[in-house]
Protein backbone atom coordinates (compact mmCIF):
# COMPACT_ATOMS: atom_id res chain seq x y z
CA UNK A 1 0.00 0.00 0.00
CA UNK A 2 1.13 3.50 -0.78
CA UNK A 3 1.16 6.48 1.52
CA UNK A 4 -2.22 7.70 0.22
CA UNK A 5 -3.79 4.28 0.93
CA UNK A 6 -2.41 4.44 4.48
CA UNK A 7 -3.95 7.88 4.95
CA UNK A 8 -7.32 6.75 3.56
CA UNK A 9 -7.27 3.84 6.03
CA UNK A 10 -6.53 6.31 8.86
CA UNK A 11 -9.42 8.54 7.74
CA UNK A 12 -11.77 5.55 7.54
CA UNK A 13 -10.71 4.57 11.06
CA UNK A 14 -11.51 8.10 12.31
CA UNK A 15 -14.93 7.98 10.65
CA UNK A 16 -15.70 4.62 12.27
CA UNK A 17 -14.24 5.10 15.73
CA UNK A 18 -14.44 8.84 16.37
CA UNK A 19 -17.48 9.83 14.29
CA UNK A 20 -19.53 6.64 14.60
CA UNK A 21 -20.20 6.21 10.89
CA UNK A 22 -19.40 3.56 8.33
CA UNK A 23 -17.50 5.27 5.51
CA UNK A 24 -18.31 4.91 1.82
CA UNK A 25 -14.76 3.97 0.85
CA UNK A 26 -15.21 4.96 -2.80
CA UNK A 27 -16.38 8.45 -1.84
CA UNK A 28 -13.72 8.78 0.89
CA UNK A 29 -11.04 7.88 -1.66
CA UNK A 30 -12.35 10.48 -4.12
CA UNK A 31 -12.58 13.19 -1.45
CA UNK A 32 -9.03 12.37 -0.32
CA UNK A 33 -7.70 12.57 -3.88
CA UNK A 34 -9.59 15.86 -4.26
CA UNK A 35 -7.64 17.29 -1.33
CA UNK A 36 -4.50 16.99 -3.45
CA UNK A 37 -1.03 17.20 -1.96
CA UNK A 38 -2.31 18.90 1.21
CA UNK A 39 -2.92 15.46 2.77
CA UNK A 40 0.86 14.92 2.93
CA UNK A 41 1.56 18.18 4.79
CA UNK A 42 1.06 17.86 8.55
CA UNK A 43 -0.36 21.37 8.93
CA UNK A 44 -2.53 21.44 5.79
CA UNK A 45 -3.85 17.90 6.37
CA UNK A 46 -5.80 19.01 9.44
CA UNK A 47 -8.45 21.65 10.07
CA UNK A 48 -7.90 23.99 13.03
CA UNK A 49 -11.56 24.15 13.99
CA UNK A 50 -10.96 26.68 16.77
CA UNK A 51 -9.71 29.27 14.26
CA UNK A 52 -12.45 31.30 12.57
CA UNK A 53 -10.20 32.04 9.58
CA UNK A 54 -9.63 28.34 8.96
CA UNK A 55 -13.37 27.61 9.05
CA UNK A 56 -14.03 30.50 6.66
CA UNK A 57 -11.45 29.00 4.27
CA UNK A 58 -13.19 25.61 4.43
CA UNK A 59 -16.52 27.30 3.79
CA UNK A 60 -15.37 29.39 0.83
CA UNK A 61 -12.93 27.00 -0.85
CA UNK A 62 -14.76 23.74 -0.26
CA UNK A 63 -18.46 24.30 0.38
CA UNK A 64 -18.95 27.25 -1.98
CA UNK A 65 -16.35 26.62 -4.72
CA UNK A 66 -16.09 22.82 -4.76
CA UNK A 67 -19.60 21.74 -3.75
CA UNK A 68 -21.29 24.75 -5.39
CA UNK A 69 -23.35 25.73 -2.35
CA UNK A 70 -24.59 29.26 -1.68
CA UNK A 71 -23.02 31.00 1.28
CA UNK A 72 -25.44 31.23 4.16
CA UNK A 73 -25.92 30.41 7.85
CA UNK A 74 -26.72 26.76 7.03
CA UNK A 75 -23.07 26.28 5.97
CA UNK A 76 -21.84 27.42 9.39
CA UNK A 77 -24.43 25.21 11.10
CA UNK A 78 -23.32 22.17 9.07
CA UNK A 79 -19.65 22.82 9.80
CA UNK A 80 -20.40 23.08 13.52
CA UNK A 81 -22.39 19.84 13.39
CA UNK A 82 -19.53 18.02 11.62
CA UNK A 83 -16.95 19.34 14.10
CA UNK A 84 -19.19 18.28 17.02
CA UNK A 85 -19.50 14.82 15.46
CA UNK A 86 -15.70 14.58 15.07
CA UNK A 87 -15.27 15.82 18.64
CA UNK A 88 -14.28 19.35 19.58
CA UNK A 89 -11.52 18.00 21.82
CA UNK A 90 -10.09 15.84 19.01
CA UNK A 91 -6.74 17.45 18.26
CA UNK A 92 -6.24 16.13 14.71
CA UNK A 93 -9.33 16.77 12.63
CA UNK A 94 -8.29 15.55 9.23
CA UNK A 95 -9.33 17.75 6.32
CA UNK A 96 -10.38 14.76 4.19
CA UNK A 97 -12.65 13.49 7.00
CA UNK A 98 -14.24 16.93 7.49
CA UNK A 99 -14.75 17.29 3.73
CA UNK A 100 -16.20 13.78 3.50
CA UNK A 101 -18.72 14.48 6.28
CA UNK A 102 -19.67 17.84 4.75
CA UNK A 103 -20.17 16.19 1.35
CA UNK A 104 -22.49 13.61 2.98
CA UNK A 105 -24.25 16.28 5.07
CA UNK A 106 -25.25 18.24 1.96
CA UNK A 107 -25.89 15.16 -0.22
CA UNK A 108 -23.30 16.36 -2.74
CA UNK A 109 -21.71 12.98 -3.48
CA UNK A 110 -22.43 13.60 -7.19
CA UNK A 111 -19.66 16.21 -7.23
CA UNK A 112 -17.22 13.29 -6.96
CA UNK A 113 -18.85 10.97 -9.53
Amino acid sequence: MGKRDDLIARYADDLKNKCGMTPDMDLLTKVTIGCGPSIYDADAATVASSQAGELETVKQNFLVKKLGLSDGPELDTAMEKVIDTYGKSERNKYRAVIYYMLTKEFGKESVYS
